[in-house]
């Protein structure tokens, strides 16, 4: 399996960040034993809008980046997806094919680096991306690799949805760094147009955001 600390060895001065050894540390800890807020077992509107609802997608290849135990990803091979999963956490990944097995849908589900997608040979041509949670916690020195292999496996004309939370001004010690408000539309600006843009329902005190993008 790519290494998943990679995306620390250049950690920029300034304020400090969480390195990917503590951030993979934290989640295999939190799954280890249960802590998985996140974690509701129920896909979000924003996700079933483009599946069975009033902006429905034609299903093709969709990939859930940080797919954690699988929900979003089982849900789109129920409706007819090619879905691909991903997550650093093997404990995850674990529940995530048991969830599927039960289900009786078969979805890919890798553990693996999501700033080193295109080293996992999950191939290309990817229509739908999702992304619940993953991009606001990666430290800010994976972010543009994250996009990098985003943009890469994406369709030309692929829909991706994020959903961050939005930086604060000083940061918490714990929890996700988050995502400054233009932060999107920076990075993800020369591969991806900016269509929609939501307020999401703030948690755990902190403001959140979802996002639609389009591939160039």
């Amino acid at each position: 399996m790519p290494s998943m600390y990679a995306p620390c060895r250049n950690v920029k001065p300034g304020r400090r960040q969480v390195t990917c050894w503590e951030l993979s540390f934290f989640f295999r800890a939190a799954y280890l034993i249960g802590f998985k807020p996140w974690d509701s077992g129920v896909p979000p509107p924003e996700l079933t809008a483009l599946v069975d609802g009033t902006d429905r997608l034609p299903p093709a290849k969709s990939l859930d980046l940080g797919c954690g135990t699988g929900t979003n990803t089982i849900y789109l091979a129920q409706h007819g997806w090619e879905a691909t999963g991903v997550d650093f956490v093997p404990r995850a990944i674990k529940a995530a094919q048991r969830k599927a097995a039960a289900a009786g849908v078969s979805p890919r589900l890798i553990v693996g680096d999501v700033t080193r997608l295109t080293e996992l040979g999950i191939g290309t041509g990817f229509s739908l991306l999702l992304d619940l949670g993953c991009f606001h916690s990666i430290p800010d020195s994976g972010r543009d690799a994250y996009v990098k292999g985003a943009t890469e496996v994406a369709a030309p004309g692929a829909t991706m949805r994020l959903f961050c939370f939005v930086r604060r001004e000083k940061p918490s010690r714990v929890g996700p760094r988050g995502v400054a408000r233009d932060e999107v539309a920076q990075r993800f600006g020369s591969g991806w147009e900016m269509v929609q843009e939501d307020e999401g329902h703030p948690m755990a005190g902190m403001d959140a955001a979802w996002y639609r993008l389009r591939r160039r």
